[in-house]
């Protein structure tokens, strides 16, 4: 049986895209971000597969405790640490390393009485404002960390990025030198580079590296796909043809019947919608593959199906395979017909789409 809508995952490009990643950075351990989900592509399986990352990064508790209870031996970090002293716990018991970015944090180490030691990561908020220690609270939180019997010595520390998918950006200069002014006493291991700052900014390569799109052989970059960075996209997602029927010019296609035809049209009909993850507000003429050929989106995305202009597909028949996004067609591509960034349309692949795995 043909499925309908599935999402084929080539997981030698996983391997392919680290090995990549590693070439920029050759003296730098890879810290793989696997959170959300490894990015839609499913959290356990990635981390199998990418067995010689040196760590993972997870966003939230419960993903970090998803690996280690999967097995995963590895150092995984995470980022949004914890939040009460039962989290911190946890963070212990699993033997996770809390992000510490927020004085109260600290606090919660400072109270503990009955926990075995936490490896932990200090993170600096070097211009981002999301997470991290502002710089006049960094100095004083390290060196309270550092006396603090409940955390492992040395303590590593990090930052992010804001703008380093921007080339030629004068922010990330900034955020860089104001990390390297932060740390000027402090030796210890670092950790500032995403896979924009990996790919464009030599002086963001330092210790430790983390990269997440890229491992998924996307580009961080606009404009720009994971080709044109040596990658290979892992997820290629695809759907079938079940049906096709002819049009007369004039006709209204879909909700709302907001496309005409604008002559004879040959409508082909693909067993995808908004409700496998396709994006709902993709553009009429975002472009799908059938039979190796581009064809148009017309009309409204609906919930199970998207309407197609095969007229010049002439060879198109029902259960053909149409490809969404992936292998000849950029996600990248397809989210700016959405607007939106590909990093969306991946976490977005909803439960009800089978995951066939492939080894090429």
């Amino acid at each position: 049986m043909m499925l309908s809508a599935y999402a084929e995952l080539d997981l030698t490009a996983v391997t392919h895209n680290l090995t990549r990643i590693r070439a920029f950075a050759p003296k730098a351990k890879i810290m793989a971000v696997i959170k959300a989900n490894a990015y839609g592509h499913g959290l356990i399986r990635i981390a199998k597969v990418l067995s010689d990352a040196d760590a993972f990064a997870v966003a939230r508790l419960g993903e970090g405790i998803a690996l280690r209870d999967a097995g995963i031996r590895q150092r995984i970090a995470v980022l949004q640490g914890f939040v009460d002293s039962e989290e911190l716990e946890l963070h212990s018991r699993y033997g996770l390393e809390p992000v510490i970015h927020s004085p109260f944090q600290v606090e919660l180490l400072e109270q503990v009485s009955s926990m075995e030691s936490v490896s932990v990561w200090l993170k600096l908020d070097t211009g981002m404002h999301r997470l991290g220690l502002l710089p006049d609270e960094f100095s004083s939180c390290y060196s309270r960390l550092q006396r603090c019997s409940a955390v492992r010595q040395p303590i590593p520390v990090m930052t992010h990025l804001a703008n380093a998918d921007v080339f030629q950006d004068t922010i990330t200069a900034i955020q860089l030198d104001c990390f390297k002014s932060a740390l000027h006493n402090v030796q210890t291991e670092c950790s500032i580079a995403n896979s924009a700052g990996l790919l464009a900014w030599d002086t963001a390569r330092v210790e430790w590296v983390r990269p997440g799109i890229a491992l998924y052989g996307v580009s961080p970059f606009p404009g720009r796909t994971g080709p044109d960075e040596g990658l290979r996209p892992v997820m290629t997602f695809r759907s079938r043809l079940i049906a096709i029927k002819n049009l007369k010019a004039g006709d209204a296609v879909g909700y709302g019947g907001d496309w005409i035809c604008p002559r004879p049209t040959r409508l082909g009909i693909v067993s995808i919608g908004y409700g496998d993850g396709y994006p709902r507000h993709a553009q009429s003429g975002t472009p799908v593959l059938v039979r190796g050929r581009r064809a148009s989106l017309i009309g409204r995305v609906s919930m199970d199906m998207i309407s197609l202009d095969l007229t010049d597909c002439p060879d198109a028949r029902v259960g053909d395979e149409v490809t969404l996004w992936g292998k000849g067609l950029p996600v990248e591509e397809i989210a700016q017909y959405a607007s939106t960034i590909p990093y969306a349309l991946l976490c977005g692949v909803t439960p009800r789409v089978k995951m066939v795995e492939r080894w090429e």
